[in-house]
């Protein structure tokens, strides 16, 4: 190493006895050159194995509110098939609660990596300029409150996010879209969307071609859940519909800018109603958060 030219019986160019302390020093220096060596050897491969290591997306969801009722305190609430859906997709969900606070709710965004909107009650239509329908029931207005300053945030962030039921409709209003208010009313030859006497109620659903639909569902026969009354009429700019009912209802939404990862679905595939093939959904939402791709496998 570093003394190496000092061979016994020679010192600084002269045939002189080595002295002692030049012994101790070559060895002193080449054990130390030696340690630094190996834990440099050693802190390059934990450093390589980290990066290997899985670093799972951190997704928000929005929880439900519940004013306090006789014999009920207030609460805030949220579907387990939710987060369920998220941790099997490979993702770590945070649920959030209404706040009120801008500068709070930016602080928890700050942490995330995603966020999906979740279904829910009915967005006030009077906020967007249009009469209330008789058949519409309202979000609590803690969480519509929330969950508006929640998008708005998100959007101007373009923070990636996947709107379920009334998110998907948030989603579309929020950025320059409308809504059917009953869909019975404004498309009255619409195939039924809403079974009170049956929960898992599905129908047909048609896929664009080369979209993130078609990318879960594929080909051949598609059906879905429909617990709704209330559907996207005009599409927001910078969306296009991926997905409709062969009556024509749209059932996805996806964003064209290429600087916004956002689509949202009419249909809940995080519901106990749901196929296997439904979790897809939230795969490719990851995909999209982490630039990662999804493995095509089959689904029984």
């Amino acid at each position: 190493m570093l003394f190496a030219a000092f061979e016994p019986g020679w010192f600084a160019g002269f045939f002189l006895p080595m002295p002692e302390w030049c012994f101790r020093l070559r060895s002193l220096v080449n054990d130390w050159l030696s340690f630094f060596y190996h834990f440099l050897t050693r802190y390059t491969m934990c450093l390589k194995e980290e990066c290997k290591m899985e670093r799972k997306p951190i997704i928000g969801l929005n929880a439900d509110y519940r004013y306090s009722r006789k014999g009920s305190s207030a609460f805030n609430c949220l579907s387990a098939g939710y987060a369920d859906s998220l941790i099997k997709a490979g993702a770590i969900p945070m649920v959030i609660p209404p706040l009120e606070s801008e500068n709070d709710l930016n602080r928890i965004l700050d942490l995330l990596d995603g966020v999906v909107l979740v279904g829910g009650a009915y967005l006030d239509p009077r906020r967007d300029g249009f009469m209330l329908h008789p058949s519409i029931r309202l979000l609590e207005s803690r969480r519509e409150d929330f969950d508006r300053m929640l998008m708005r945030l998100v959007a101007q962030r373009h923070l990636p996010v996947f709107g379920i039921g009334v998110g998907m409709q948030l989603l579309n209003v929020s950025q320059g879209g409308n809504l059917f208010l009953h869909i019975p009313e404004d498309m009255p030859k619409a195939l039924p969307h809403l079974d009170p006497m049956d929960p898992a109620h599905r129908h047909a659903l048609e896929v664009k071609p080369g979209s993130l639909m078609e990318r879960v569902y594929g080909e051949g026969e598609i059906r879905v859940n429909s617990m709704h009354h209330m559907a996207v009429d005009d599409v927001a700019p910078g969306f296009e519909v991926t997905a409709h009912c062969p009556d024509g209802i749209i059932e996805a939404i996806e964003s064209t800018r290429e600087e916004w990862f956002a689509f949202g679905t009419q249909f809940h595939p995080e519901d106990d109603s749901a196929s296997a093939l439904d979790l897809r959904i939230f795969e490719e939402f990851l995909a999209g958060v982490t630039g990662e791709v999804v493995e095509m496998r089959m689904v029984a």
